[in-house]
């Protein structure tokens, strides 16, 4: 059975596209028809892929595969495997209601290969940008252990509760985000555009302007004679700091200062922790082991320094100690997380315990967030502000030295 890219044209006339698989093109055209599909184009997806492989497509920097997306589809399957259907059947239903063509693409090769007899974590394996690492070995070990349902709904669970996280902190984020992006508009427009033609009519003034306005009309003449100068030292900063943030010193001395930072440094390390105890979490209870798990965790905090902890905890467990022992020593978590996982280990309900440690620090990050965005809100109102009087001060004060001298 081969695997279809389609074009047509649906019963209200607009053209739809999709991805099928039929065997035949004969029995594609005969199954889309009973939906109300007239197909104008069809191509089998290996031989669509090699034609657009050459073509620029600035879609698909906007068609990205969420986690949400995932975890929605992640217990749909869970929800068919529970009911005893067969995998392969599970997800031939899942593909056929699923909209993201990136997803739908990647669950149609898996069933491909599942189906020639790859084991369903392999085939998975092989679309690394939309199913991680964790997503890959919890599902190798719901396989080995014959649970692969019950791991599924711990996955969506999981994939869930991170989207949420992190649909908080960019929602809280968005609005400053905005002023600020609105502040620098508004203030290149009024140094361009504004301050150099009211400023015009201080060309004739015989007194000396004041120093402010002098730093005003001095800032605007070179925004407008040297930006593409001040453009290009921009990009190439920002060029500069990625190439740097890429090599393995630069990235340290980086995560060091972000988790040391006022205010900031706190949200990340409890982010941080979470996203730890909730992934290890998982791992645990879905049957990995947890030297293997302890390699898939330390990849998603997202911080070199953090993970220089997981590494040397790792290795202290190899040699037999427990894990709060070399986390404690390491300095890098929070004590009151050492604890609840020694307790954890000592009372044999570790996942119980790395759990509620997540929901906690969930609260907490969700806690600093509001309030950080409460405290950010009216600092960029006053910033805006200030500004604006700013600019405002150092024009209307000349203005109002040239009417004393004409009285």
């Amino acid at each position: 059975m081969a695997v279809f890219a389609w074009k047509g044209i649906n019963a209200s006339g607009r053209t739809v596209k999709g991805v099928r698989d039929a065997e035949s093109p004969k029995m594609l055209r005969g199954l889309l028809k009973k939906d109300g599909v007239l197909v104008t184009e069809m191509l089998e997806e290996s031989v669509a892929r090699k034609k657009t492989a050459r073509e620029v497509d600035f879609k698909k920097y906007f068609r990205r595969v969420s986690a949400l997306d995932v975890a929605v589809s992640t217990r749909q399957l869970a929800t068919l495997l529970k009911a005893g259907i067969p995998l392969v059947e599970a997800l031939t239903a899942l593909i056929d209601q699923l909209e993201n063509p990136e997803l739908k693409g990647a669950f149609t090769a898996t069933r491909d290969k599942v189906n020639e007899g790859t084991s369903f974590a392999d085939a998975l394996r092989q679309h690394p940008k939309i199913f991680q690492p964790l997503f890959v070995n919890m599902v190798a070990a719901g396989e080995a252990s014959g649970t692969l349902d019950v791991v599924l709904a711990r996955l969506a669970e999981f994939l869930e509760a991170q989207s949420k996280l992190t649909n908080k902190v960019v929602g809280a984020l968005a609005y400053p985000g905005f002023m600020v992006v609105m502040t620098v508009f508004i203030t290149g427009i009024m140094m361009i555009v504004v301050v150099p033609k009211v400023t015009a009519i201080f060309q004739d003034f015989a007194q000396a302007l004041p120093w402010y306005t002098r730093v005003l009309i001095f800032a605007s003449d070179t925004l407008r004679g040297y930006w593409w100068l001040i453009g290009s030292l921009l990009v190439v900063g920002v060029v500069g700091f990625r190439r740097w943030l890429g090599t393995p010193k630069g990235r340290s001395t980086w995560d060091t200062y972000v988790l040391r930072a006022p205010f900031f440094g706190k949200l990340v390390t409890m982010i941080a922790v979470s996203r730890f105890a909730r992934t290890l979490s998982t791992l645990l209870k879905s049957g990995v082991q947890l030297l293997a798990a302890l390699e898939i965790t330390r990849n998603v905090l997202g911080n070199t320094e953090l993970a220089k902890g997981i590494d040397e905890a790792r290795d202290a467990i190899r040699e037999g100690e427990s894990i709060a022992t070399p986390l404690k020593r390491s300095g890098k978590f929070p004590p009151i997380v050492i604890h609840m996982i020694a307790i954890g280990e000592r009372s044999g309900q570790l996942e119980e315990m790395l759990e509620n440690v997540a929901s906690a620090y969930d609260s907490q990050v969700e806690s600093r967030v509001v309030l950080m965005t409460s405290l950010l809100e009216p600092i960029m109102i006053v910033v805006m502000g200030g500004l604006s009087g700013s600019i405002a001060f150092s024009i209307l004060m000349p203005l109002l030295q040239i009417n004393d001298f004409v009285q």
